[in-house]
């Protein structure tokens, strides 16, 4: 009885065992802890790490990490990893503009900049005179075909005579000749004027009115100026309306 229940006891134990070995199977595997994101472990990070802070190139990779597969043959059409078909047409189109260009020249070679190349050659423009330049005007005419030249500029130079103005039509006012009549400066009192209140006013709105002082003078004789002053153009009593000014007309006269 007890030799019975001893191989039941072994029996149920190897049981449980097989059991726990199958659970444990189907858990994944653990990762390395000690390995970081992008290194194959912690000290290769270590090592990369303190390079960086000293400046120092990283160690090359071991001989084992290079591929010993052969690269394939590059071939006219390929196109690289990471560009893409338009990028290549382009620059392959670039290339073809520029053999082109290339093969248009003549074969002339480009100038250098450089102090040492000539000084370039001056073109005359067409329309601009030569007369200063002796040697063009020598090649051009002699002394006797240029004395000519002059002697025909003198025969169709024609001086004008002055003439006198003619007469002035209209019988109005004529502000010059009041100007060559006067003499006295301007703002001197020569007329007697009765200035009531509001005569500043007056003055200020009655020459707004007129486009110039010219028009204001002449208008103030049409009315019985300088002795009378109807419309308030010269309330100071010199005789000259909205500062009209006669010392230009004087001053061509000759006064």
């Amino acid at each position: 009885m007890n030799t019975m229940t001893i191989g039941k006891d072994h029996m149920r134990r190897g049981l449980i065992a097989l059991a726990l070995t199958g659970v444990a199977a189907c858990q994944p595997a653990v990762p390395d802890s000690g390995a970081g994101v992008g290194f194959g472990n912690y000290t290769e990070y270590q090592q990369q790490r303190e390079a960086q802070l000293t400046g120092q190139r990283a160690p090359l990779p071991a001989a084992g990490a290079v591929s010993q597969e052969s690269l394939p043959g590059s071939g006219q059409g390929r196109v690289l990893p990471g560009v893409s078909i338009e990028e290549a047409d382009s620059a392959e189109s670039l290339a073809a503009d520029t053999r082109a260009a290339l093969g248009a020249n003549d074969g002339t070679a480009p100038l250098e900049a450089s102090p040492s190349n000539p000084a370039p050659v001056a073109v005359n423009t067409v329309g601009i005179s030569r007369e200063n330049d002796f040697e063009a005007v020598d090649e051009q005419r002699g002394i006797a075909a240029d004395k000519a030249l002059i002697e025909r500029n003198r025969a169709n130079y024609t001086q004008v005579q002055p003439e006198d103005l003619p007469a002035r039509a209209g019988s109005g006012p004529n502000i010059v000749a009041y100007a060559l009549q006067t003499s006295h400066p301007i703002g001197q009192q020569v007329h007697r004027r009765t200035n009531l209140p509001g005569a500043e006013g007056r003055y200020q709105r009655a020459c707004a009115s007129f486009p110039s002082p010219d028009l204001a003078q002449t208008e103030f004789l049409k009315t019985g100026g300088p002795e009378r002053d109807r419309r308030g153009l010269d309330p100071d009593g010199d005789g000259y309306a909205c500062s009209w000014d006669p010392r230009p007309f004087r001053k061509a006269a000759g006064g």
